[in-house]
């Protein structure tokens, strides 16, 4: 009985189904990742940018302003006077007294720059120092005194008008801005130096306003030195002590060039960046959103498309699953009936009637169980018959010829095969008869059939007096023993032992059986019986003939032929044997 194959259509389409789902969602999940990230970051991008661009501009021009509130003071007539009285002064009592007489005037003057640009609600100091660094006027005085020789700010402020961000002595960042003071508008040396004191609460509006840079974002300066010069939104007490060494910065210090995409921050945090080239105020403004945030829309979108193609994919293989159903029914049908055939079961009918190509094939697979079922029924009649006329068309059909008869048998086959497995015994049986016989068919030899380890085959036309078919007799044989090279090469790479054989023929009266139930026919005679009884005379790998076959071939040119022995039959029937060589 032949094991049923299963069918599982219905689990492959749903398995197709859900495959062909899976990578649609996926493919679709990967394109819209891709392009909402891309688009997304271009936004995002621009809008850093954009923030960069306005914010710097806002802190450039209120550090601008402060040099230009300054000029205020370095070119009040009052101012210059009396910073040019005082500088005139070396005894240091009397000067320390004229300093406090002349405070009035310095106070009036400064109260009078505030009223003009409008009052500084940011404005913490004013000092105006002589060029010998003696403080002459502060609006806040201190009783520390100090050393403004060694001050950078003076020594800076001395030579041109700047203004920068610093930590104050109360541990709060500062900005503070000099000028010089020229008695004349000509002179080549100051005669003192203004130094402007201001908290950093208009740079910190701009800084710390945080609308549009959503959880994550901040904004921030840093100074030339690589050291962050404003509040962070993550790390407490970070001016001037938390050092910044990213792309942007980089980007600014080394050619003054804005820098925007995406990088890790001074936190180590991947981050969306931009930044904003600030070189002359020796500062770099650097505004950055975490990546996680930026690009949160598009992985909350990719969420929700895996949801819904989870949800979809389950429901297309539902309908696939009853689909698939609907479909496989009509072939687990036929494949119920294709096993019951296989069985031996030809009665089966599958009779589905529909239209479709499933419908057809069942009427032709009905239609052909019909016809083997007829097919068989015809057979076995003919069986019968054969069976009853077998000995009678056997014995009819036998009839007698001269025929060539050759043998060919293996030398020691026994010993060959003693110490080799059935499986190995057959393999060495199945390569030397297997290539014998084809060289013998080559050559316009008929093989009947094998003994053992031996092959009978024979020439039906050498029933003739004509000399051609015993010269392809004879070469035939010939051919035969140079096949041994190939025979042996083929048993080498089985790992087989080589072989010699030895090869007899006859000539003489051949019994011919035309079998009725077999394609080949069969000889046998007294020329078959003594062609393999002389095979033994012959040495391996030659060929040896009888007395009839000598006379017919002893003049074939290019054959030599020894007699190598007579060969007795009973005290009447005496022959020759001959060594067949080229």
């Amino acid at each position: 009985m032949r094991k049923p194959i299963p069918v599982t259509l219905d689990k492959k389409l749903v398995s197709l189904v859900m495959a062909v789902s899976l990578i649609g969602i996926g493919v679709t999940i990967f394109f819209s990742f891709h392009y909402a990230t891309i688009i997304l970051g271009e936004r995002a991008t621009n809008q850093l940018i954009g923030e960069a661009a306005i914010r710097g501009s806002a802190i450039e021009g209120t550090m601008k302003s402060k040099i230009q509130e300054m000029q205020v003071i370095t070119t009040n007539p009052m101012i210059k006077l009396l910073v040019s009285e005082l500088n005139q002064i070396e005894d240091a009592q009397i000067l320390a007294g004229t300093i406090a007489q002349k405070r009035m005037d310095f106070l009036i003057e400064v109260q009078a720059f505030e009223a003009s640009i409008g009052g500084l609600d940011d404005l913490e100091n004013v000092e105006i120092v002589g060029i010998d660094g003696e403080r002459l006027f502060a609006l806040i005085n201190t009783k520390n005194k100090k050393d403004y020789l060694s001050d950078p700010i003076f020594v800076r402020g001395a030579k041109e008008p700047f203004t920068q961000i610093i930590l104050g002595a109360d541990g709060k960042r500062k900005i503070v801005t000099a000028a010089p003071i020229f008695e004349k508008p000509k002179d080549q040396s100051p005669s003192g130096v203004a130094i402007i004191t201001a908290n950093t609460n208009q740079i910190d509006s701009v800084l710390l306003n945080r609308k549009g840079l959503g959880q994550t974002g901040e904004a921030y300066l840093v100074s030339q030195y690589g050291y962050m010069i404003s509040e962070s939104r993550f790390i407490p007490n970070a001016p001037f002590v938390q050092k910044v060494d990213t792309e942007p910065l980089k980007h600014c210090l080394a050619d003054g060039q804005i820098y925007f995409g995406i990088h890790n921050d001074y936190r180590g945090m991947p981050v969306l960046g931009a930044s904003n080239c600030m070189k002359s105020l020796g500062m770099s403004m650097i505004v950055e959103i975490d990546e996680v945030e930026v690009f949160e829309p598009v992985a909350d979108l990719r969420d929700k498309i895996i949801v819904l193609g989870a949800i979809i994919t389950v429901v297309v293989g539902v309908a696939a699953y009853f689909l698939s159903k609907l479909i496989s029914k009509p072939i687990i049908k036929l494949k119920n009936a294709a096993n019951q055939v296989a069985n031996g079961d030809f009665n089966v009918r599958t009779n589905i009637k529909t239209d479709d190509e499933i419908g057809q094939l069942s009427r032709s697979f009905d239609q052909m169980a019909e016809q083997i079922q007829d097919s068989l029924l015809k057979i076995k009649e003919r069986e019968d018959i054969i069976k009853q006329q077998k000995d009678i068309l056997l014995q009819f059909s036998q009839y007698s010829s001269n025929y060539c008869v050759c043998f060919v048998d293996i030398v020691g086959s026994t010993k060959l095969t003693s110490k080799l497995s059935d499986m190995e015994t057959s393999k060495f049986y199945s390569i030397f008869l297997n290539s014998a016989a084809t060289a013998i068919t080559q050559n316009h030899g008929v093989v009947v059939k094998n003994i053992g380890d031996a092959l009978l085959y024979y020439f039906p036309k050498t029933d003739s007096e004509e000399q051609t078919p015993f010269e392809e007799m004879l070469h035939c044989c010939m051919k035969l023993i140079e096949a041994r090279t190939t025979i042996n090469r083929a048993l080498g790479a089985e790992n087989l032992p080589e072989v010699s054989y030895r090869i007899s023929a006859m000539f003489g009266p051949v019994r011919v059986a035309i079998v009725a139930t077999s394609a080949i026919d069969d000889i046998f005679g007294s020329t078959v019986n003594t062609c393999s009884k002389i095979n033994s005379l012959a040495k391996p790998n030659t060929l040896v003939i009888g007395e009839s076959l000598y006379q017919k071939v002893k003049d074939i040119k290019g054959y030599k032929f020894e007699k190598i022995a007579n060969y007795t039959i009973d005290a009447e029937n005496k022959f020759a044997v001959y060594l067949v060589s080229q």
